[in-house]
Formats: structure tokens, C-alpha cells, sequence
């Protein structure tokens, strides 16, 4: 019985793609980061068999975020003021919480960790998906504070 190698390459790269390559490269190392974002690509091809490109556009669609609190200062007293995120700000920060949520898992290699993010993500599950409904709750509960939005 032969093994089914799995293989995975993006046709060209999308500059969503260089971009979030460039979120989880360390030290200016690019070639590392493309072969972690190669081979959680072929390890989601293997574990849910669907394109992981789209799996990657649904993770990162489902964490970003719409609101978060922003420090205002008025009279003296300092208030968390919801306000919309702006479109390059949602990436970032989606880009931010799907990297640091993979970081944190210990004792696999980054791309087995970072896959297995992607996926939860695209279910809209896992920890990156809480910190964004963390951060939509805190606007919610800052709701009375809106108006100084416009200071």
C-alpha cells in the first residue's frame, strides 16, 4: 500500500500571503517563515483536505475584529471609548492574535501549531477567535462611553 504525498504550493503569492509571512518572520529570517507558512499549508491540506487558502482567508476573516476600546483622556478622568477598527488595523491585529495564539503552544514545530490554528480559526473557534470576541465584549460593556468618540 503506497502513501498519498500531499503536496501544496500556492499558485504565486497574494500580498495578504508576503504579508502575513512577514508578521511571523523572526529576525529577518523570510526563507524560515515561507516554509512554516509551506508546510502549515500541506499540513492542512492533510488534515482537513480542503484549499488552505481559503481556510487562511477564513481564519483571518472570522479574527478580525470590528470595534475595540481606545484610551480617551476628558476633564482628567481617562475612559475606554469603543470605536470601529479600521480596515489595515483588523489585519494587523488578526495577523497578531493567530501568530502569538500559535506561539504559545508548546512541544509541536510552529507549523503544526500554527496550522492547527488556522483551522480552529476558520471554525470560528480557538484562542485567537476569543480574543476577538474578548475584545468586542469590552466594547459592548464601554458602550455607554461612545460619545466621547467624537473628542
Amino acid at each position: 500500500m503506497a502513501t498519498q504525498k500531499i503536496q501544496y504550493i500556492p499558485e504565486g503569492s497574494s500580498p495578504l500571503l508576503e504579508r502575513f509571512v512577514n508578521n511571523i518572520m523572526w529576525d529577518g529570517k523570510k526563507r524560515a517563515a515561507r516554509k512554516i507558512l509551506k508546510d502549515t499549508f500541506l499540513e492542512i491540506a492533510k488534515k482537513g483536505g480542503s484549499d488552505p487558502e481559503r481556510v487562511f482567508t477564513k481564519a483571518i476573516e472570522n479574527v478580525k475584529p470590528n470595534l475595540e476600546v481606545r484610551p480617551k483622556r476628558v476633564g482628567g478622568a481617562v475612559y475606554q471609548v469603543p470605536m470601529e477598527v479600521k480596515p489595515n488595523r483588523q489585519l494587523s491585529l488578526a495577523f497578531r492574535w493567530i501568530r502569538e495564539a500559535a506561539r504559545s503552544g508548546k512541544g509541536k514545530p510552529m507549523a503544526q501549531k500554527l496550522a492547527g490554528v488556522l483551522m480552529e480559526s476558520a471554525e470560528n473557534m480557538g484562542p485567537a477567535c476569543k480574543k476577538r470576541e474578548d475584545v468586542h465584549r469590552m466594547a459592548a460593556a464601554n458602550k455607554a462611553f461612545a460619545h466621547f468618540a467624537k473628542y
